[in-house]
């Protein structure tokens, strides 16, 4: 019996024992958004690059615009250059506020519109139908699987280099986005959109991955792209058709607010 096991025992210990390799792990980073523009936002996010190359989203954030919808995006670049959020010193104006085309040349030009479906090129990111509204409490709860096909070359590689930024405040506790707040904003403006209310369009909240040092400037501007929506979509007149009824009186209802 022993002889038998032992010689149907042999031809197996003669070849070696292959184990199936463990899967590569998730790279995960975190980011903690903090308020720009005295908008009392803030919140966390996590970006988790899938085995297979997705990148999962998730958003959790608060004191933001209620019932509005708030344009949001990955930004940075996949070149090894580290970008940053901006502080008070980005307001060149003056006005007191750091605007969107202020704030490009710390946070970097748009990398992933993270639009609640569809598109998210760049392209997508004045796509105000498709961006995240807020609910009636000014929370934002958003999450999303972005295929590895759809993101930007080397977006896993360059993950700790991307943030995020949302866009969306209220400075005259009017309860809308509105022009006698800011006046017009001169980003829809530069792609030829008028009557589009500056404080729909400015940032408010920004958060860098957690332990990123800050790197160089860019130097030059940062591309803005023509904004549309997708290859061949809608003119951006259509895709800030929301951001224009709030600026017509759509009433929002006021949000606890704290500066900051």
């Amino acid at each position: 019996m022993r002889l038998r096991t032992m010689a149907a025992v042999a031809p197996m210990l003669a070849f070696p024992l292959v184990f199936a390799a463990p899967a590569a792990a998730q790279e995960s980073v975190q980011i903690q958004l903090d308020a720009l523009n005295k908008s009392g936002v803030s919140g966390t996010a996590t970006m988790t690059a899938q085995d297979n190359g997705d990148l999962t989203v998730t958003i959790n954030a608060r004191g933001l615009v209620p019932n509005a919808p708030h344009a949001q995006h990955i930004h940075g670049a996949a070149n090894g250059t580290d970008f940053m959020c901006p502080d008070q010193s980005a307001d060149k104006d003056g006005d007191g506020f750091v605007n969107t085309e202020e704030g490009l040349p710390d946070y970097g030009d748009i990398f992933v519109s993270l639009t609640t479906s569809g598109d998210t090129s760049k392209k997508s990111g004045l796509a105000v139908d498709r961006m995240p509204k807020a609910d009636a409490n000014g929370t934002v709860t958003y999450r999303r699987t972005i295929k590895a096909a759809e993101l930007p070359a080397g977006t896993v590689k360059f993950l700790k280099d991307l943030h995020i930024v949302q866009h969306g405040i209220d400075v005259n506790d009017n309860d809308k986005y509105d022009l006698e707040g800011l006046g017009e904003s001169t980003f829809a403006k530069s792609l030829g959109v008028s009557g589009i209310p500056e404080e729909a369009t400015n940032p408010a909240s920004c958060g860098m991955v957690s332990g990123a040092a800050a790197g160089s400037m860019p130097a030059g501007g940062v591309e803005t792209g023509d904004g549309s929506t997708e290859p061949g979509g809608q003119p951006v007149l259509v895709i800030l058709g929301g951001l224009a009824a709030a600026a017509a009186g759509v009433v929002l209802r006021r949000r606890p607010r704290t500066d900051s």
